[in-house]
Protein backbone atom coordinates (compact mmCIF):
# COMPACT_ATOMS: atom_id res chain seq x y z
CA UNK A 1 0.00 0.00 0.00
CA UNK A 2 2.94 2.36 0.54
CA UNK A 3 1.47 3.91 3.68
CA UNK A 4 3.36 6.86 5.16
CA UNK A 5 1.10 7.38 8.19
CA UNK A 6 -0.50 4.57 10.23
CA UNK A 7 -3.08 5.25 12.95
CA UNK A 8 -4.11 2.83 15.70
CA UNK A 9 -7.19 3.05 17.99
CA UNK A 10 -7.57 4.08 21.61
CA UNK A 11 -6.22 1.46 24.05
CA UNK A 12 -4.28 0.17 21.06
CA UNK A 13 -2.76 -2.91 22.69
CA UNK A 14 -5.00 -3.63 25.69
CA UNK A 15 -8.51 -2.77 26.89
CA UNK A 16 -9.94 -3.63 30.30
CA UNK A 17 -13.06 -2.47 32.10
CA UNK A 18 -11.55 -3.38 35.46
CA UNK A 19 -9.55 -0.34 36.60
CA UNK A 20 -7.47 -2.48 38.94
CA UNK A 21 -6.16 -4.52 36.00
CA UNK A 22 -5.49 -1.42 33.92
CA UNK A 23 -3.53 0.21 36.74
CA UNK A 24 -1.57 -2.98 37.35
CA UNK A 25 -0.55 -3.31 33.70
CA UNK A 26 0.32 0.37 33.22
CA UNK A 27 4.05 1.08 32.92
CA UNK A 28 6.14 4.25 32.55
CA UNK A 29 7.10 5.09 28.98
CA UNK A 30 10.62 3.65 29.21
CA UNK A 31 9.26 0.34 30.49
CA UNK A 32 6.17 0.17 28.28
CA UNK A 33 6.65 -2.79 25.96
CA UNK A 34 3.95 -1.69 23.49
CA UNK A 35 5.43 1.77 23.12
CA UNK A 36 8.98 0.51 22.66
CA UNK A 37 7.82 -2.11 20.12
CA UNK A 38 5.86 0.39 18.05
CA UNK A 39 8.75 2.86 18.11
CA UNK A 40 10.96 0.13 16.67
CA UNK A 41 8.35 -0.73 14.01
CA UNK A 42 8.11 2.91 12.95
CA UNK A 43 11.88 3.10 12.54
CA UNK A 44 12.23 -0.25 10.77
CA UNK A 45 9.52 0.68 8.26
CA UNK A 46 10.30 4.42 8.05
CA UNK A 47 6.67 5.41 8.72
CA UNK A 48 4.78 7.68 11.05
CA UNK A 49 2.65 5.83 13.60
CA UNK A 50 -0.11 7.33 15.68
CA UNK A 51 -0.60 5.15 18.76
CA UNK A 52 -4.21 5.90 19.63
CA UNK A 53 -3.51 5.55 23.33
CA UNK A 54 -1.71 3.51 25.96
CA UNK A 55 -2.15 3.53 29.76
CA UNK A 56 1.00 5.28 30.98
CA UNK A 57 2.05 5.23 34.61
CA UNK A 58 3.22 8.50 36.08
CA UNK A 59 4.44 9.03 39.67
CA UNK A 60 1.20 8.34 41.50
CA UNK A 61 -1.39 8.15 38.72
CA UNK A 62 -1.90 6.89 35.16
CA UNK A 63 -2.94 8.77 32.07
CA UNK A 64 -4.59 7.77 28.78
CA UNK A 65 -1.84 8.95 26.41
CA UNK A 66 -1.64 9.12 22.62
CA UNK A 67 1.75 9.15 20.85
CA UNK A 68 2.88 10.36 17.43
CA UNK A 69 5.99 8.40 16.44
CA UNK A 70 8.28 9.55 13.64
CA UNK A 71 10.01 7.39 10.99
CA UNK A 72 13.20 7.68 13.04
CA UNK A 73 11.45 5.76 15.83
CA UNK A 74 11.30 8.71 18.21
CA UNK A 75 8.26 10.20 19.93
CA UNK A 76 7.45 13.47 18.18
CA UNK A 77 4.68 14.46 20.55
CA UNK A 78 2.16 13.01 22.99
CA UNK A 79 -1.29 13.93 24.18
CA UNK A 80 -3.10 13.05 27.42
CA UNK A 81 -6.86 12.65 27.02
CA UNK A 82 -8.55 15.76 28.40
CA UNK A 83 -12.21 14.70 28.55
CA UNK A 84 -12.68 11.48 30.51
CA UNK A 85 -15.62 9.21 29.80
CA UNK A 86 -17.80 9.62 32.90
CA UNK A 87 -21.35 8.87 31.72
CA UNK A 88 -24.64 7.20 32.60
CA UNK A 89 -26.04 5.64 29.43
CA UNK A 90 -29.79 5.17 28.80
CA UNK A 91 -29.48 1.36 28.97
CA UNK A 92 -28.14 1.55 32.52
CA UNK A 93 -24.45 1.19 31.71
CA UNK A 94 -22.22 3.43 33.83
CA UNK A 95 -18.67 4.37 32.93
CA UNK A 96 -16.23 6.25 35.14
CA UNK A 97 -12.97 6.64 33.26
CA UNK A 98 -11.83 9.03 35.98
CA UNK A 99 -11.68 6.06 38.37
CA UNK A 100 -8.76 4.80 36.28
CA UNK A 101 -7.12 7.79 34.65
CA UNK A 102 -6.14 11.36 35.43
CA UNK A 103 -7.11 13.82 32.71
CA UNK A 104 -4.76 15.88 30.62
CA UNK A 105 -5.01 19.66 30.47
CA UNK A 106 -3.27 20.65 27.25
CA UNK A 107 -4.26 20.54 23.58
CA UNK A 108 -1.51 19.18 21.32
CA UNK A 109 -0.60 19.60 17.66
CA UNK A 110 2.12 17.42 16.19
CA UNK A 111 4.09 18.55 13.16
CA UNK A 112 5.52 16.51 10.31
CA UNK A 113 8.38 18.80 9.34
CA UNK A 114 9.04 17.43 5.84
CA UNK A 115 5.85 19.04 4.52
CA UNK A 116 4.93 21.21 7.52
CA UNK A 117 1.80 19.10 8.06
CA UNK A 118 0.10 19.72 11.40
CA UNK A 119 -1.85 16.97 13.16
CA UNK A 120 -4.24 17.74 16.01
CA UNK A 121 -4.46 14.94 18.57
CA UNK A 122 -7.64 13.95 20.42
CA UNK A 123 -9.03 10.74 21.93
CA UNK A 124 -12.56 9.29 21.77
CA UNK A 125 -14.82 11.20 24.23
CA UNK A 126 -13.04 14.44 23.28
CA UNK A 127 -15.19 14.18 20.15
CA UNK A 128 -18.17 15.64 22.03
CA UNK A 129 -16.35 18.89 22.81
CA UNK A 130 -16.25 20.90 19.57
CA UNK A 131 -14.32 23.84 21.01
CA UNK A 132 -11.24 21.62 21.29
CA UNK A 133 -11.42 20.80 17.57
CA UNK A 134 -12.01 24.41 16.58
CA UNK A 135 -9.00 25.50 18.65
CA UNK A 136 -6.83 22.85 16.99
CA UNK A 137 -7.92 24.01 13.54
CA UNK A 138 -7.41 27.70 14.38
CA UNK A 139 -3.86 26.84 15.40
CA UNK A 140 -3.09 25.15 12.10
CA UNK A 141 -4.17 21.50 12.41
CA UNK A 142 -5.06 20.13 8.97
CA UNK A 143 -5.64 16.55 10.13
CA UNK A 144 -7.25 15.71 13.45
CA UNK A 145 -6.97 12.19 14.85
CA UNK A 146 -9.75 10.64 16.94
CA UNK A 147 -8.58 7.15 18.05
CA UNK A 148 -11.48 5.56 19.90
CA UNK A 149 -13.13 2.63 21.62
CA UNK A 150 -16.63 4.04 21.10
CA UNK A 151 -19.62 2.59 22.90
CA UNK A 152 -21.87 0.26 20.93
CA UNK A 153 -24.84 1.96 22.63
CA UNK A 154 -24.13 5.51 21.44
CA UNK A 155 -22.14 4.60 18.33
CA UNK A 156 -25.07 3.81 16.00
CA UNK A 157 -26.63 7.19 16.78
CA UNK A 158 -23.68 9.55 17.28
CA UNK A 159 -20.36 8.31 15.85
CA UNK A 160 -20.70 9.15 12.15
CA UNK A 161 -22.66 12.34 12.84
CA UNK A 162 -20.18 13.77 15.33
CA UNK A 163 -17.12 12.93 13.25
CA UNK A 164 -18.62 14.45 10.10
CA UNK A 165 -19.57 17.55 12.08
CA UNK A 166 -16.04 17.96 13.44
CA UNK A 167 -14.63 17.62 9.90
CA UNK A 168 -17.08 20.11 8.39
CA UNK A 169 -16.90 22.76 11.09
CA UNK A 170 -13.07 22.76 11.16
CA UNK A 171 -12.37 22.10 7.48
CA UNK A 172 -10.03 19.30 8.52
CA UNK A 173 -9.42 15.70 7.59
CA UNK A 174 -10.57 13.43 10.40
CA UNK A 175 -8.80 10.12 10.94
CA UNK A 176 -10.67 7.98 13.48
CA UNK A 177 -9.28 4.46 14.03
CA UNK A 178 -11.67 2.58 16.30
CA UNK A 179 -11.89 -0.60 18.33
CA UNK A 180 -14.47 -3.08 17.02
CA UNK A 181 -16.40 -6.09 18.29
CA UNK A 182 -16.52 -7.92 21.60
CA UNK A 183 -13.48 -7.73 23.85
CA UNK A 184 -12.20 -10.34 26.26
CA UNK A 185 -13.52 -8.25 29.17
CA UNK A 186 -17.04 -8.44 27.72
CA UNK A 187 -17.23 -4.88 26.45
CA UNK A 188 -18.49 -4.31 22.90
CA UNK A 189 -17.04 -1.50 20.80
CA UNK A 190 -18.89 0.05 17.86
CA UNK A 191 -16.14 -0.19 15.25
CA UNK A 192 -16.49 1.84 12.04
CA UNK A 193 -12.99 3.25 11.73
CA UNK A 194 -13.43 6.30 9.50
CA UNK A 195 -11.48 8.70 7.32
CA UNK A 196 -13.46 11.86 6.51
CA UNK A 197 -12.66 14.75 4.19
CA UNK A 198 -12.81 18.45 5.18
CA UNK A 199 -16.09 18.65 3.26
CA UNK A 200 -17.60 15.90 5.42
CA UNK A 201 -17.35 13.09 2.87
CA UNK A 202 -16.62 9.64 4.28
CA UNK A 203 -13.60 8.46 2.30
CA UNK A 204 -13.32 5.07 3.99
CA UNK A 205 -15.38 3.14 6.56
CA UNK A 206 -14.24 -0.17 8.08
CA UNK A 207 -17.80 -0.84 9.31
CA UNK A 208 -17.86 -3.71 11.79
CA UNK A 209 -14.90 -5.50 10.27
CA UNK A 210 -11.44 -6.02 11.71
CA UNK A 211 -8.71 -4.93 9.37
CA UNK A 212 -7.31 -1.91 7.57
CA UNK A 213 -8.75 1.08 5.77
CA UNK A 214 -6.72 3.58 3.80
CA UNK A 215 -6.92 6.51 1.42
CA UNK A 216 -4.74 9.16 -0.17
CA UNK A 217 -5.07 12.62 1.34
CA UNK A 218 -4.79 15.83 -0.66
CA UNK A 219 -4.16 18.68 1.79
CA UNK A 220 -5.31 21.21 -0.81
CA UNK A 221 -8.83 20.12 0.17
CA UNK A 222 -8.27 21.71 3.59
CA UNK A 223 -7.39 25.04 1.99
CA UNK A 224 -10.37 24.90 -0.36
CA UNK A 225 -12.84 23.99 2.39
CA UNK A 226 -11.64 26.77 4.70
CA UNK A 227 -11.65 29.35 1.91
CA UNK A 228 -15.18 28.36 0.92
CA UNK A 229 -16.56 28.46 4.48
CA UNK A 230 -14.19 30.45 6.74
CA UNK A 231 -16.24 29.91 9.91
CA UNK A 232 -13.39 28.97 12.26
CA UNK A 233 -11.65 32.28 11.62
CA UNK A 234 -14.68 34.42 12.45
CA UNK A 235 -14.08 36.95 15.24
CA UNK A 236 -17.76 37.70 15.79
CA UNK A 237 -18.87 37.80 19.44
CA UNK A 238 -22.35 37.32 20.83
CA UNK A 239 -24.38 38.81 23.63
CA UNK A 240 -25.11 36.53 26.57
CA UNK A 241 -28.23 38.47 27.61
CA UNK A 242 -30.78 35.85 26.60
Amino acid sequence: MGAEFIALPECATSLHENSTITKKLAKPELKNFSLQTLMALAKNNAVYILIGSLPIKLKNKITNRSFLIGPNGKVLCKYDKIHLYDVNLPNGEIYRESDTYSSGNKAVIGEIKENKLKIGMTICYDLRFPNLYQDLAKNGAEIITVPSAFSNVTGPHHWHTLLKARAIETGSFIIAPAQSGKHQCGRISFGHSLIISPWGKILSDAKKKEGLIYTRINLQEVTLARQAIPNIFSKKTYSTNI
